[in-house]
């Protein structure tokens, strides 16, 4: 074969070569654009509502207004929501075109580091025959130059080639670690979409339960307001000492200290006591002190029995002060209903509320000596309750909402 038609030929496979490769990393960049943001309005709306609401947050005192926060709190899901939603489409088309990319680079990787083996392969086969032998199989001198310059060539164009390939193969390995990236951000805004859609159904049901117990009555809804603000000053005067007492005498644990006034009282909407303990004054969680394992009926969230209830997590040695079934309607602290009930005044509930399915009587948890007391507050209504003061430590517990 003549000298010079080989070289043409390589130097056309090697331009075949570059040129595919250029071809694979041209579509394959470091980094997959991202695609333009869909939702300007949407953010602006969202900022607009988030100021407004961080506005009316503490204007909440009529029924209008409250029900007019909501309306705003349920717009404001519903645009993070549509937010999340473009979101998540165009994540989805960048996985998509990040995908076919990867496939294409890869199948191009393949068949050009697939050519480039049997190019170098063929190169070091030439390369082992030998001066001498090279030298009778030249036509002439100047053929075995040429021979020479086009082994060098070779070898040259192999090599720069092989590094343009090693180049393109880190770019894919990139290429496939930004799309985990990816897949792990589309799974964290579908996530999101899910506790945002939850939310919204929350926020109308908890418009809905308003306006069901007012009647979208004004009136109700002052009423609510200032039961709830009678019984909040009430508790924080009885823990505070302010209630008037009278010493009853010894009781052991197990006695009958007092009973569950059944029905609404004036600053209570239904029947249940409000568990307290103290120590030196200071407010404790109940469950800390009373036993796990009993029967009962969690009814501290949307509904009774609903997955959204506070924690009913008693890991104490006290027994009970009530018989079960014990239907649980208020846990300790940061509570269901502090979230979801707008004209509640606290934003931490100092007790539990209890009631028995069973029995109403209500029995001491601990040897002590019991107080009965009350305190009447700013609408006039008198708050029961039967205090013990413990024999072998600082605790009180306190039981409110009871008769004697």
């Amino acid at each position: 074969m003549n000298i010079h038609k080989a070289i043409r030929a390589v130097i056309l496979t090697l331009l075949y070569l570059s040129t595919v490769v250029s071809i694979s990393r041209a579509q394959s960049p470091t980094a997959v654009p991202q695609t333009t943001d869909n939702s300007p309005e949407i953010q602006k709306q969202i900022e607009e509502l988030s100021k407004k609401l961080t506005e009316t947050q503490n204007k909440k005192t009529s029924l209008a207004n409250q029900i007019a926060y909501m309306n705003n709190q349920i717009q404001l899901t519903s645009l993070k929501i549509q937010e999340t939603g473009v979101k998540i489409t165009d994540l989805t088309v960048d996985i998509e075109e990040l995908g076919k990319r990867i496939a294409l680079l890869e199948s191009s990787l393949t068949n050009v580091s697939q050519l480039l083996i049997d190019r170098i392969k063929a190169t070091y086969k030439s390369n082992q025959v030998s001066p001498v032998a090279g030298l009778f199989a030249a036509e002439g001198f100047s053929d075995l130059i040429s021979r020479s310059k086009y082994l060098q060539l070779v070898q040259s164009h192999d090599k720069r080639l092989l590094f343009e390939v090693q180049v393109t193969k880190s770019d894919f390995m990139a290429q496939k670690e930004l799309l985990e990236v990816k897949k792990e951000e589309l799974f964290a805004l579908q996530k999101s979409l899910e506790v945002q859609s939850v939310q919204l159904d929350q926020q109308k049901k908890d418009k809905e339960y308003l306006l069901q117990v007012t009647a979208n009555d004004e009136k109700k809804y002052q009423e609510l307001i200032a039961s709830a603000k009678a019984e909040l000053e009430a508790i924080q005067a009885i823990i505070a000492g302010r209630g008037t007492e009278s010493k009853v005498g010894d009781v052991k644990t197990g006695d009958r200290i007092a009973s569950v006034i059944q029905g609404p009282s004036c600053n209570s909407s239904g029947a249940h006591v409000h568990f307290m303990v103290t120590e030196d004054g200071m407010v404790k969680n109940p469950f800390n002190y009373l036993k796990s394992g009993i029967e009962f009926e969690n009814c501290s969230g949307s509904s009774c029995g609903s997955s959204d209830g506070d924690a009913f997590s008693p890991s104490g040695d006290w027994n009970w002060p009530i018989d079960p079934v014990v239907k649980y309607s208020q846990g300790h602290g940061s509570t269901w209903a502090v979230a979801h009930i707008p004209w509640l005044p606290y934003d931490f509930h100092d007790g539990i509320d209890i009631n028995s399915t069973s029995s109403p009587n209500i029995k001491a948890v601990k040897d002590g000596v019991l107080y009965q007391g009350s305190y009447t507050g700013i609408n006039g209504c008198r708050l029961r309750y039967v205090r013990v003061e413990h024999t072998d430590s600082n605790i009180d517990t306190l039981f409110l909402h009871i008769n004697y």
